[in-house]
């Protein structure tokens, strides 16, 4: 906003640059007199502070083609794998993008097409499906294609924030899975299902073609594999840090850290 003056006594376009904050509001032996005029800098500085805020999307360190270029080859590797782990900030850019081309498919007209032909790397391979798997998967769906998932640091160097960003109601959709399993679990211990495990249950079978079929088939796979009491019968009988063993050590670097390992029998007899 740029900087305004105004003569005292005489009302300003916007009355609210009148008021000043208390701090700088002067003294009552220092009054403006009429005909004065008096700088509202307390309000350019107020401006500049929001306008640190109201960023319309995340630069990601790079210039503008850099970043359109790697949000279409992000958002190319989703369409082709329906799943892909990225940086948290990449995944809710590419999320953008891919909420937008999913709305194209659904349009499905000669405009709609050119436009998703600008965004996808290798159209001739995706477009078929796109405009054909995804636009039937998403036909009834009014929003909300793609999902963000927080994972741990995909490279312990820089400690990044790390996601998972999936198309729902696919082959990759990872809360499906992981929601069959907590409904397995819970029917294997007779515990009723919390209102997470509900929220759940109605999220991935809600638009989903046969999801409720697609569901009980799941939670049948997992029961099968009687993950729960193979686990507690092994915990039972001996805990998991004796069953597994340890690697050997190796002295020929010795700038590994070996303070979890077990010593050997000799040493521990020499010792």
């Amino acid at each position: 906003m740029p900087r305004q003056n105004f003569r005292v006594g005489v009302e300003p376009p916007d009355s609210r640059l009148v008021e000043a904050p208390p701090q700088i509001r002067p003294d009552d032996n220092d009054k403006p007199q009429p005909g004065d005029y008096y700088c509202c800098c307390w309000l350019n500085t107020q401006a500049t502070t929001m306008a640190g805020g109201l960023t319309r999307f995340r630069h990601l360190g790079r210039t503008s083609a850099h970043r359109q270029a790697l949000l279409r080859n992000l958002v190319t590797s989703l369409v082709k794998n329906e799943s892909i782990h990225t940086t948290w900030h990449k995944a809710k850019e590419a999320q953008r993008l891919a909420e937008k081309l999913i709305t194209l498919a659904k349009r499905n007209n000669e405009t709609a097409r050119r436009s998703a032909q600008g965004i996808l790397y290798t159209p001739d391979r995706l477009m078929p499906k796109l405009f054909g798997e995804l636009r039937e998967r998403y036909a009834d769906r009014p929003g909300g294609y793609t999902r963000v998932l927080r994972t741990e640091t995909k490279n312990p160097f820089d400690q990044s924030q790390s996601a998972i960003l999936e198309l729902v109601d696919g082959p990759a959709d990872l809360r499906f899975t992981v929601t069959a399993a907590a409904v397995a679990r819970d029917r294997e211990l007779g515990k009723e299902h919390n209102d997470l495990t509900e929220r759940n249950m109605k999220k991935v079978t809600q638009f989903r073609k046969g999801g409720v079929v697609a569901f009980e088939e799941m939670v049948q796979k997992v029961q099968e594999l009687n993950l729960t009491g193979s686990a507690t019968e092994q915990e039972e009988k001996e805990p998991f840090w004796k069953r597994v063993a340890p690697p050997p050590k190796d002295y020929l670097r010795p700038w590994i850290s070996h303070k979890f390992l077990r010593k050997p029998k000799d040493r521990e007899d020499t010792a």
